[in-house]
């Protein structure tokens, strides 16, 4: 047996703990009740699979064996309970309910001029929803289905009142050609892409990240399952192992676009890695940011991250513009023009930085509703701002100076190469 309780917790000025915290304060209440197991779920704020699960995440296996796969379900599931990293481990195989199997003895019907057929269609007729025939009115038509009678129908011992004509004519008891066995099974034989399927959900305990509950789940998959039966995460758990290969790629992909545009502006392979030379700061402050406030690393935090991309370079492109362009004009020397670049662009640095900050704030706080899902993305932005601020007003004239003596020092070395090669020939 099984029900479902939904509860709705008060808005968030109204209590003082999160709904992860609540779950926590009740899970122990709940396990003390004997006989009963009881499984808490937030429902996610964009629910990416159809099914009900009884928590979070879900894992499925797939295989078309059903023995096979009804045998190493329940010893993954086992698995995973024992592990530490996760809790609320169930599965929605439920391998008790009572059924009966019919066992044909072929040689015997074939003997008595029996086949296999002509004792399903015996079965049919009798628990089936046959239609036979068509009795037609003037008003109106009515199907006749063929069945036993309802009390019989929930008598197993009925099946040995069943005959089945053979091909010579012959009524035969289905008892005499087949063996009625009573066994458990499953109650429901699920598919998932045309294959039976058992899917395995499970929650990530307290200071667990995702990507290390997903990272053990494969792991014991694979020590477990055999050939035969494949597994893959559905739902949230397959949407973050999607985003994960592709923020990495969509992340390297941008940095790749910056420069090349930064490459064209300035005309130099060198400024562009000045100006990006910030970004490996700004990613570290993000990723401190969250680690110290324990929250994670999810899609929410890689938009955080895409956004400091923009924001923090354009820091770098003020001092770094501004200096290139007292070199040209004015003749003065790297090291000076880029100091006189850090005094003057210091204001608008600071109040584009403090506006991004300002505006992202809110978001990095936690206020409204929905809240702890936005927290992520505020915390990565405010964090890698605030860090990379102070480390890059004094990394990027450093980074400035050096690259500009490596430019000159590699154009004149470039150039003296190319004479004596003019002078060889």
């Amino acid at each position: 047996n099984m029900g479902r309780v939904f509860v709705r917790l008060k808005d968030r000025e109204g209590r003082k703990d999160s709904a992860e915290k609540v779950i926590e304060q009740l899970r122990p209440e709940l396990g003390q009740i004997p006989g009963m197991r009881a499984f808490f779920v937030v429902p996610p704020p964009i629910r990416l699979t159809a099914t009900f699960s009884k928590a979070n995440y879900q894992y499925a296996l797939q295989g078309s064996d059903l023995d096979s796969l009804y045998q190493f379900a329940p010893i993954l599931e086992a698995k995973l309970r024992e592990n530490p990293l996760l809790q609320d481990v169930t599965s929605d195989l439920l391998l008790k309910n009572p059924q009966v199997t019919l066992e044909i003895d072929r040689d015997r019907a074939s003997a008595l001029a029996v086949s296999a057929d002509q004792i399903e269609n015996t079965l049919y007729y009798a628990y089936g929803s046959r239609q036979v025939s068509t009795i037609y009115t003037s008003t109106n038509q009515y199907w006749v289905v063929m069945q036993l009678d309802p009390k019989y129908q929930l008598d197993t011992a009925a099946l040995g009142l069943l005959y089945v004509k053979s091909a010579r004519g012959d009524l035969v008891p289905i008892s005499s050609v087949a063996k009625i066995r009573r066994t458990v099974g499953p109650l429901t034989v699920n598919h998932s892409g045309q294959l039976p399927s058992v899917t395995l959900a499970f929650n990530t305990k307290p200071g667990v990240s995702l990507g290390d509950a997903v990272a053990s789940v494969e792991k014991s998959a694979a020590e477990i399952l055999p050939a035969e039966i494949t597994g893959s995460f559905s739902g949230t758990a397959q949407a973050f192992q999607s985003s994960q290969a592709g923020m990495a790629t969509l992340l390297a992909l941008a940095i790749l676009v910056i420069y090349i545009v930064l490459g064209v502006l300035y005309e130099s392979f060198v400024h562009p890695l000045t100006i990006l030379s910030g970004l490996p700061f700004a990613g570290f402050g993000a990723l401190l940011t969250l680690y110290l406030f324990g929250a994670e690393l999810n899609v929410y935090s890689y938009v955080g991250l895409i956004m400091l991309i923009g924001v923090v370079k354009k820091n770098a492109i003020m001092m770094v513009d501004f200096a290139i362009d007292a070199e040209r004009r004015e003749g003065k020397e790297p090291m000076e023009a880029i100091l006189e670049a850090c005094v003057i662009r210091f204001r608008p640095i600071m109040m584009t930085t403090m506006a991004a900050l300002m505006g992202t704030l809110p978001i990095a706080l936690g206020f409204g509703a929905g809240a702890e899902t936005r927290r992520p993305l505020g915390l990565a932005v405010v964090g890698g701002l605030a860090f990379s601020q102070f480390i890059t007003l004094y990394v990027t004239p450093v980074f400035y100076y050096y690259m500009d003596v490596f430019q000159k020092r590699a154009n004149r070395t470039f150039r003296r190469k190319v004479k004596e090669h003019a002078r060889e020939e």
